[in-house]
């Protein structure tokens, strides 16, 4: 049986979480999957702002048996796997990561236009048609991606002591206000 139309968990929570915070923005969703997960416009209508939502569920718990001393310092870890075309094609005018955290009652979302993205990725791992990237947020507000480095490097994120600028992605960490900009 094919469903008339499913929202996945991503687009409820970022659809949501827009409504109950900016109540004077309109959330809508396409009937027909072109690129786009949710239309957000101003309240007359008169201007709108696409968003691509892609979504991940908290991976701290898992990974605290593995390396504790890691998973202190972590509020949620995503994990998400982008592709390559998907993003240089996007129509979407900002792309919206959301992990889900367990242990809070606090979704963290990375607030980011598809194009900066992509080149973030490249600088981080070089062209690739797919990433894995693990985007962690730290208890200290801080975001890094965080694929590929190594334990003492996942020590220093933790512990908000990372000097890797290529790698931070906090300037995106729940910034709404790119939303807000363009409406």
């Amino acid at each position: 049986m094919k469903p008339i139309y499913t929202v996945h968990a991503g687009e409820y929570l970022v659809g949501t979480y827009i409504e109950k915070t900016y109540q004077d923005l309109n959330v809508w969703f396409p009937s027909k999957d072109r690129g786009i997960d949710l239309l957000v416009t101003n309240q007359n209508s008169t201007k709108a702002v696409s968003l691509q939502v892609k979504f991940s569920k908290d991976y701290v718990q898992l990974h605290s048996y593995k390396e504790p001393e890691v998973s202190r310092g972590i509020r949620c870890m995503g994990w998400f796997t982008l592709n390559t075309k998907k993003i240089r094609e996007s129509k979407a005018d900002l792309w919206v990561l959301i992990s889900y955290t367990f242990e809070e009652v606090r979704n963290q979302f990375i607030i980011i236009p598809p194009t900066t993205l992509l080149k973030r990725l490249e600088k981080i791992h070089g062209k690739k048609d797919r990433y894995n990237t693990y985007l962690w947020v730290t208890k200290g507000e801080k975001c890094y991606e965080a694929r590929d480095l190594s334990k003492q490097e996942r020590i220093l994120l933790a512990n908000d002591a990372l000097k890797e600028k290529k790698r931070d992605f906090t300037e995106y960490l729940n910034q709404w206000d790119q939303l807000i900009e363009r409406l």
